[in-house]
């Protein structure tokens, strides 16, 4: 068995105190309760409105109900509780803004989201930074966490008011666990994922993300992806010239769907040596799951993440030998990525029939000398900590290493 989570990390006094409460008053759920039909209720009366709208993808409150119902069925603390029902409590209010929004402006239904920019690949494997030195191109567009979380702001809300009521849920996560800022930045004014855009489809992987067990909540992609058009065709009004870049190491495992939602969407992959990938993925989800939960069990989130990332490194590796992958694709290596980012990116970018522009060069430069590696601390873990063993991780994925060129970092420990 695998050293618990409680083992590795110290939680806070502050974060420490708040979760014992539930002692006092029977239980976590006692403390912050959770009803679906009482979150839609409070989003209608705190928001003024009460038409939801129709943006394409179903039965949105009965997938509200079954995640819900998950949730309580769950063993998330008072802390994980109330980080869980804000979110909720925000997304329903989401969609009756962002409907309102549509209601004055019938014309944002029929913008157009032209061939995205699509950024995937194992996670750790350069995702984030390839994403970030991408949306430095003057060509590209890419969605702000300001603008995800809040696409429709209550009117009258300032540009600054909006980044700083996105700040607090992007800073909450590492003042609750401090190591969390080393493995991933959160910041309202950085581009953010496909997976925080999707939040209040309740179709799609933030759930399951956050939550190792969710009951009866099942995903659905075709309604996480027509909601995901609903959002950037909210965003896109009045600026349609730039193409989007956008990115999430979940369309890995989800190829063809997005193919289906976006035919005309190019791909930027990502690669990096399994052995640093694997386990970087389960200390990093265990880590998102481990802010809301004390119980997160590392030996199923470890086998989980090996089967479902082994499978898809692996059918990517055979499409593409066999020119079978759904959309056209660049590939960008994490090892040359972090000794030249404008050449490796510039790479990726032939590979599409494109090239880097001397001012997004320029650009990339200046940011990477901005933002070191560590600037938060350095996100250290070995194979074995996190249940794999690295000769044994290579083996298995001899095939999309070979696929893919990918340069093997160390020794296998």
């Amino acid at each position: 068995m695998l050293e618990p989570m409680g083992s590795r990390y110290r939680r806070p006094d502050f974060v420490r105190r708040i979760n014992a409460m539930a002692d006092a008053c029977g239980d976590a759920r006692s403390v912050v309760p959770m009803d679906a039909g009482e979150i839609v209720d409070l989003a209608v009366e705190t928001t003024g409105l009460d038409d939801f709208g129709r943006f394409g993808d179903g039965n949105w409150y009965d997938r509200l109900e079954a995640l819900v119902a998950g949730i309580n069925a769950s063993n998330l603390n008072v802390v994980g509780r109330l980080l869980t029902r804000e979110e909720l409590l925000r997304c329903v209010r989401t969609r009756l803004l962002m409907a309102e929004s549509w209601r004055e402006d019938p014309g944002i239904g029929d913008e157009v989201i032209r061939a995205p920019l699509i950024v995937t690949g194992p996670a750790r494997s350069g995702t984030t930074i390839t994403f970030e030195l991408l949306a430095l191109d003057p060509e590209l567009r890419s969605p702000r966490a300001a603008d995800v979380l809040h696409p429709a702001p209550p009117a009258g809300t300032t540009d600054e008011e909006r980044l700083a009521m996105t700040q607090c849920e992007q800073e909450l996560w590492a003042d609750i666990q401090p190591e969390f800022a080393a493995i991933h930045e959160l910041r309202s004014d950085l581009p953010v994922e496909c997976v925080t855009i999707n939040a209040p489809s309740f179709a799609g992987s933030h759930w399951p993300m956050i939550l190792q067990q969710l009951g009866d909540w099942s995903p659905d992609p075709a309604a996480d992806f027509a909601w995901h058009r609903a959002i950037l065709k909210t965003l896109q009004r009045g600026d349609s010239k730039r193409r989007w870049l956008l990115k999430t190491p979940g369309y890995l495992m989800m190829l063809d769907d997005l193919a289906r939602a976006y035919p005309d969407a190019e791909l930027i992959l990502t690669h990096r040596d399994p052995a640093k990938t694997m386990p970087s993925t389960v200390s990093t989800t265990a880590m998102v799951q481990w802010i809301r939960t004390d119980q997160v069990n590392l030996d199923v989130l470890s086998m989980m993440i090996g089967n479902v990332f082994g499978n898809a490194l692996s059918e990517a590796a055979r499409r593409r030998r066999e020119g079978a992958l759904p959309l056209a694709s660049g590939d960008v290596r994490f090892t040359e990525l972090m000794a030249d980012p404008v050449s490796s990116v510039d790479r990726a970018y032939a590979q599409l029939g494109r090239r880097v522009s001397e001012a997004h060069a320029a650009a990339m430069r200046a940011y990477i000398r901005d933002k070191p590696q560590g600037k938060f601390g350095h996100h250290r873990y070995t194979c074995a900590d996190w249940g794999f063993d690295a000769a044994t991780l290579r083996e298995e994925l001899r095939d999309y290493i070979e696929t893919f060129g990918i340069e093997l970092e160390g020794r296998a420990e």
